[in-house]
């Protein structure tokens, strides 16, 4: 007849019983060559991964100028349906936010203005946008010299602007 030693199955959170029937002490965590090979994991992701994303700011950069820009668009020719006319140069875009008190006056200016919001945007750079009325290209111009500042440029040093957005 055999003997089967239950204790054997019994596992205790700090001990177990090897096959032997020792006793012996489960060290819970992790060694160091566990931890090193989880680090030089996430090392190789990042390598892969931070390149990619480093390079996004740039562009949503300009994503964020020509969404602003279509939404000056917008308060604009709600402006116009208003009061048959763009705001002047001289009036600028705060015309969108307050009502002008220059010439032309807006005869049916609204009361909560053409954005959405309390201020003109600023592009994503932090300067104010560029514009125009009568515009050179349109009936108004909008334009941001991109991050540089300065006319010209290329990539995210581009400018933006109105008349070319699709």
């Amino acid at each position: 007849m055999y003997m089967i030693n239950f204790d054997f199955f019994v596992k205790s959170p700090k001990s177990a019983l090897n096959r032997t029937g020792i006793l012996r002490h489960n060290d819970s965590g992790f060694t160091l060559i566990e931890l090193m090979v989880v680090v030089v994991i996430l090392g190789i992701l990042a390598s892969l991964i931070v390149p990619r994303l480093m390079g996004r700011t740039d562009e949503a950069r300009i994503v964020k100028a020509k969404v602003d820009i279509s939404a000056i668009e917008t308060g604009l020719k709600l402006y116009r349906l208003d009061n048959n006319t763009y705001p002047t140069t001289e009036q600028g875009l705060m015309a969108l936010i307050e009502e002008p008190a220059t010439e032309p006056l807006p005869p049916k200016w609204h009361k909560d203005g053409y954005l959405d919001r309390e201020q003109v945007p600023k592009d994503p750079w932090g300067r104010e946008y560029l514009y125009l009325s009568p515009g050179v290209h349109k009936e108004y111009d909008i334009l941001s010299y991109g991050a540089d500042g300065a006319p010209g440029g290329e990539g995210s040093d581009a400018d933006i602007k109105s008349w070319e957005l699709e």
